[in-house]
């Protein structure tokens, strides 16, 4: 069968951008191995899919090349996504820090990709498997399990490693190795810690302890909701940092934030002198982390009043900079995203078209580009399959 382009994945950037070829008048085919489209949409955020960031800018994403990501992302904004939506009156509501959600059901983010590509006669075909691939007569053949196919452009949007149950492969680096591609190394990204085994021994205590932290690491914070699990850390914060942390270092953990705790225990010391250390840091924590970090962090527990000269700031120190090396990650089983892919240096930021092969795209998680936890990872999926659909 012939066709003008082929899209391989049926995700967020795939079926997005087929839509939009579709727009263009392009016979267009969306190919993929599993039985359902858009799995990994319907799992997002709880069911509610986080379909994009009302504060999206380039600086939200890491990438070996910082600045590819911005072409995409001025052409086809946050606003432009918020505005189809809108048009599809799919009713949803801004959690925090800007992140949309479907207050229903991410059901309806899926439905409007396939409207979209019902409306512009895009085909989707699933159970395909992809044999081979190779450049001819000016476009790619392709073997697949449901026969011969022949395109004029082909995009590439099978997504990174991350949740491997959902069926997620390294198909596309393969592809993009197959054209004279470099590939960024793919890790882990938004994954819970684990921990050694004698930190995890003494917090895997807290499972189900969640209070707000500042996570550092190589110079960038963030301050969000911190939660100890039985294997180690995670929630908000503990997955932004882990896209910027390397096996091996330690994280400094700021376990109060908003509060300056040598000032609220010196403050204390004067009104309450006779209180128990624990009794007034209760007042900022639950109960059950005091009584487990306090000898954890080899604080003695005493009254406020026997605390001499420094004793109450090096405290307040140990829990404003908790400072713990993570054994690991959860690894890709549980991790959001997929950080690394197919390098930038040789795709164009404006259409993400190869430089080295013609009619040859990537898109989405793919390519070497990895947003932040919030609606930022939709976004690029939206933002990079729409500039790659107006040509492809």
């Amino acid at each position: 069968m012939k066709t003008d382009v082929i899209v391989i994945g049926a995700g967020a950037a795939g079926l997005f951008c087929a839509a939009e070829a579709g727009k263009r008048g392009r016979k267009t085919w969306v190919l993929d191995h599993a039985k359902k489209v858009g799995r990994k949409i319907l799992m997002s955020g709880g069911g509610r899919c986080n379909f994009t960031n009302m504060y999206c800018s380039h600086e939200n994403f890491l990438s070996a090349n910082p600045h590819f990501c911005k072409s995409a992302l001025n052409q086809y904004t946050q606003w432009d996504f918020i505005g189809l939506v809108s048009d599809y009156k799919i009713p949803n509501h801004e959690k925090t820090l800007g992140q949309l959600f479907c207050d229903d059901s991410a059901k309806d983010i899926v439905n409007l990709l396939l409207s979209e590509c019902q409306k512009h006669n895009v085909g989707i075909q699933t159970h395909t498997e992809i044999m081979s691939i190779e450049a001819k007569d000016g476009g790619f053949a392709l073997r697949t399990s449901k026969g011969d196919m022949w395109c004029e452009s082909l995009v590439v949007a099978t997504g990174g490693l991350s949740m491997p149950k959902l069926g997620a492969s390294p198909f596309g680096y393969k592809i993009a190795e197959q054209f004279g591609h470099e590939i960024e190394a793919p890790r882990a990204g938004l994954v819970p810690f684990t921990l050694h085994e004698e930190d995890k021994k003494v917090l895997a205590e807290l499972s189900g302890v969640s209070v707000p932290a500042s996570a550092s690491c190589n110079n960038t914070s963030f301050n969000e909701s911190m939660l100890f699990t039985h294997r180690g850390l995670s929630g908000p914060a503990m997955l932004q940092i882990s896209s910027y942390w390397h096996p091996g270092q330690a994280l400094e953990i700021d376990l109060s934030p908003s509060v300056d705790l040598v000032q609220s225990l010196q403050q204390a010391q004067q009104s309450t002198a006779k209180a128990q250390l624990s009794t007034v840091l209760a007042q900022h924590y639950p109960k059950r982390l005091v009584q487990t970090l306090l000898p954890y962090l080899g604080i003695q527990n005493k009254p406020l009043n026997q605390y001499q000269g420094n004793q109450l700031a090096h405290i307040a120190q140990k829990l404003h900079q908790w400072q713990i090396k993570p054994n690991g990650t959860e690894g890709y089983r549980t991790a959001e995203v997929t950080l690394g892919g197919v390098s930038t240096d040789q795709v164009s930021s404006k259409t993400m078209e190869s430089r080295l092969q013609p009619g040859l795209f990537f898109v989405g998680e793919v390519l070497d580009v990895t947003g932040w936890l919030g609606g930022y990872n939709f976004q690029w999926a939206w933002s990079s399959g729409w500039v790659a659909g107006q040509v492809a």
